[in-house]
């Protein structure tokens, strides 16, 4: 991938996250210091390919301008919805037209690594056709009934984890986007908005350290994953 070439991202974040259980929004959760959207987007803006990230808010949100991060100039910020999806396409509303391409990320996913990235946007130069950072999964997967019991073992094969950054072509996003949500379905994440209409979603492997922090004990592995990334960065600034 050229230095050249510019990515915007946009950065849901108007989400509560209940399952934390905790009075504030996850991604103002402090790890090593720092909150971790903070972590997400220091991360984000030191990849060559990234241009600038929008971050889509909560209208209460009373935290994100006392960060030191907001006064960023490659820090844009706009107002979301109710679900993911709103939020999603309230970014791409705000994003210039001319942007032909943009990718996805979770605010609460704050321990990409930029070879990830680097191989996901080597997707814009094969062609038109999107897609996600996955993971394979490895346990064996349940498929569960409405009672809690076990219905049956569903098959491992070709079956991943979602991951983000999502990348895709911005009017094919958010034409996606605007589609279901006129047919009032549901959409996850932003692949499923793509094969609503039935388009292809290439897959990415990547490290499944890419963790979305979504309950307590996240905290820790994320403090794990940020705390050896920190370690190998220094080893190779004096190496």
């Amino acid at each position: 991938m050229s230095t050249t070439s510019q990515f915007p991202v946009i950065l849901p974040a108007a989400g509560i996250g209940k399952r934390m259980q905790s009075d504030i929004p996850k991604q103002y959760l402090v790890i090593l210091g720092k909150t971790i959207i903070e972590h997400t987007i220091t991360s984000l803006l030191s990849h060559p390919n990234v241009s600038y990230v929008v971050i889509v808010l909560s209208s209460n949100d009373t935290i994100f301008q006392t960060l030191p991060l907001a006064s960023n100039p490659r820090v844009k910020t706009t107002l979301g919805g109710k679900e993911r999806a709103d939020s999603v396409l309230a970014g791409l509303q705000y994003l210039s037209a001319q942007e032909k391409w943009v990718l996805v990320h979770d605010a609460a996913r704050p321990c990409l690594k930029h070879d990830d990235l680097s191989n996901l946007l080597a997707l814009t130069k094969s062609g038109e056709t999107g897609g996600i950072l996955a993971s394979p999964v490895r346990d064996t997967m349940k498929r569960g009934d409405s009672n809690g019991t076990i219905a049956h073992t569903e098959s491992r094969d070709n079956l991943w984890h979602a991951l983000t950054p999502q990348l895709f072509p911005l009017q094919q996003l958010k034409s996606a986007l605007i589609e279901a949500q006129q047919k009032h379905v549901p959409i996850t994440d932003e692949a499923s908005a793509i094969e609503f209409v039935n388009q292809n979603v290439l897959l990415v492997e990547g490290s499944a350290s890419n963790i979305k922090v979504t309950k307590p004990e996240d905290l820790m592995l994320a403090e794990f994953y940020l705390s050896q990334q920190a370690n190998q960065a220094h080893f190779k600034d004096h190496t």
